[in-house]
């Protein structure tokens, strides 16, 4: 989006197309296991101490979000590449437990982002459109994440309208958390939640997402 989008002001649909789940998936890597190091993005915000808790803990997952995995289809290159840079996005990982029962869904997914300075609005500050675009990515995680692990049927889901109340100015460079979470499922419609907040807790943005599950073409 080329504009700095006001409260309430809903976005267009995402880019989440048919050939997601028919690729290859990115890594999961369960915390604790020995591969878990080999990932560059694990090894950044491990050594952020802020983030290091949220990276520990028997059930805790730890991924490299599938959307920064450069595809031959040109699916999910904003992430992947465009924004994949030492002045866009450095790193990202996302983190999530898995609840005891296997047919339980994982109702929240946390996303860690770290900005570079190529993403400034305002000087210095992060463009409130990439922000958008962020909370966007990580709160449309949790459908797949579920449908990986068979809590959730297969299907393509697509954002219907993401309304967002900007909070606080957020800065660049820095890293931030955005907390996702799945709030009701009716039919084909998801909804969700997200926030962003900075290293010291402080929230500095609110979103509520509708995504709908597109109708089978046969």
């Amino acid at each position: 989006m080329a504009y700095q989008p006001q409260c309430g002001i809903s976005a267009e649909p995402s880019s989440h197309l048919p050939t997601r789940h028919e690729l290859e998936r990115a890594p999961t890597i369960q915390s604790g296991n020995a591969e878990e190091m080999d990932s560059p993005d694990h090894t950044h915000f491990a050594a952020i101490p802020w983030c290091t808790g949220h990276l520990g803990g028997d059930r805790v997952i730890v991924k490299v979000p599938f959307s920064r995995t450069i595809k031959a289809s040109g699916e999910d290159n904003l992430f992947a590449d465009t924004l994949n840079s030492e002045r866009g996005i450095t790193h990202m990982l996302q983190v999530y437990e898995e609840p005891l029962s296997p047919t339980e869904i994982i109702k929240e997914v946390k996303t860690f982002v770290t900005l570079g300075s190529g993403l400034n609005g305002y000087a210095d500050v992060c463009h409130g459109g990439l922000l958008m675009a962020i909370l966007d990515e990580a709160m449309g995680q949790i459908v797949p994440i579920n449908q990986d692990h068979g809590r959730i049927p297969p299907g393509t889901h697509m954002t219907a309208y993401l309304n967002m109340r900007f909070l606080k100015p957020v800065p660049t460079p820095a890293t931030i958390l955005v907390r996702a979470r799945l709030t009701k499922v009716e039919g084909r419609k998801t909804f969700l939640e997200g926030i962003v907040e900075d290293e010291i807790g402080a929230i500095c943005g609110r979103a509520e997402s509708l995504f709908v599950q597109l109708k089978s073409s046969l």
